[in-house]
């Protein structure tokens, strides 16, 4: 199946996207076995999770509002936002994943979720710090906390989405500030 959904990115996304998307899948592997979680779950969630990335906003929003009753007002004034969301139900229809592990892992990957699980965390991780990303010192310091503690790992790349966000002036999601605020619990639960 693998080679099908790839045959299916190049034609569905950019050149550049499919070695983002093969990076993703690649992380998500990698620190599925360091973390001992199932590393075909998370290789497939990370090969899959951008399925819906180059849909049209007109598509994102008819999609999500026949799988949703409602939507909120931030995805609707930036329905890029939905394309987690949508490329879950791409994944479910076109290639037949039923596994609710792997559906929510993508559903996940931009916003991330309080409560998510550690499959979600990988995926959500990968996402920010797979190596096409870049080599600068705070990705490659981000990198290494990921190994080491997958909240401390959730809660850095919040906070690094949050002031890029701030930064260039774009709208923040409300639950990209409670999945943070969630894993900085997390990490002092622990503690």
């Amino acid at each position: 199946m693998r080679q099908e959904i790839i045959d299916w990115l190049k034609e569905n996304v950019s050149e550049h996207r499919l070695q983002h998307i093969l990076g993703v899948e690649k992380m998500c592997e990698q620190l599925a076995i360091h973390h001992k979680i199932d590393p075909k779950k998370a290789a497939k969630a990370g090969l899959m999770h951008d399925l819906a990335k180059f849909f049209p906003p007109p598509k994102l929003l008819a999609m999500a509002k026949k799988e949703y009753n409602e939507i909120d007002t931030v995805c609707l004034s930036n329905p890029h936002l939905l394309h987690a969301d949508v490329s879950a139900m791409v994944a479910r229809d076109t290639f037949g994943v039923t596994d609710e592990d792997i559906l929510q892992a993508i559903r996940d990957h931009t916003l991330g979720n309080p409560e998510m699980s550690d499959l979600s965390c990988i995926v959500f991780i990968a996402d920010a710090l797979e190596p096409n990303r870049g080599n600068t010192p705070e990705l490659e310091k981000m990198r290494q906390i990921s190994w080491e503690n997958l909240y401390k790992s959730v809660q850095q790349t919040c906070e690094y989405s949050l002031q890029y966000l701030i930064k260039h002036n774009k709208t923040i999601h409300p639950r990209a500030i409670l999945t943070r605020n969630w894993a900085l619990h997390k990490i002092r639960a622990k503690h």
